[in-house]
């Protein structure tokens, strides 16, 4: 955690103060919406930013997922000419991300998953100056 306390409270502090409001998170499921635009990999431990916020929610099943795109894109009707606005989903435990793919389903959206927080969760976030290959990929499936 020492690593953590160093990134620029502007940028990440507001999720400490998120993973402090329970004494743990021990089976709950917590969505990373998050990007750590800006913030350089080392203040991150060296590891892709969800695996940090993963260890501040102490005992979570952690899915990064619905931060591709802007606010006001998820904010539209996910049903766009007759197919389904795509949102990708990477997480280290496959139920948690059956769990959100389910609810990004219920929501009217298309869940594509892309494997573990260090392989697929690379393409949907930042990583110091750079955005990850799917970061603002508007993209609707067809079923």
């Amino acid at each position: 955690m020492r690593a953590w306390r160093r990134v620029p409270p502007s940028k990440t502090a507001w999720i400490l103060d998120v993973a402090k409001a329970l004494p743990t998170w021990q089976g709950k499921t917590v969505i990373d919406v998050s990007n750590a635009y800006g913030v350089p990999p080392e203040d991150l431990g060296g590891q892709p930013s969800s695996k940090f916020v993963a260890q501040a929610f102490t005992g979570a099943r952690l899915v990064k997922g619905f931060n591709h795109l802007i606010a006001a894109t998820f904010d539209q009707n996910p049903a766009v000419h007759g197919g389904r606005r795509v949102v990708f989903l990477a997480s280290d435990d496959e139920d948690a991300a059956a769990e959100i793919g389910e609810l990004a389903e219920k929501l009217g959206f298309a869940p594509i998953k892309l494997g573990g927080l260090s392989e697929g969760g690379l393409l949907v976030q930042a990583r110091g100056n750079s955005w990850g290959r799917l970061i603002f990929k508007d993209l609707v499936k067809f079923d």
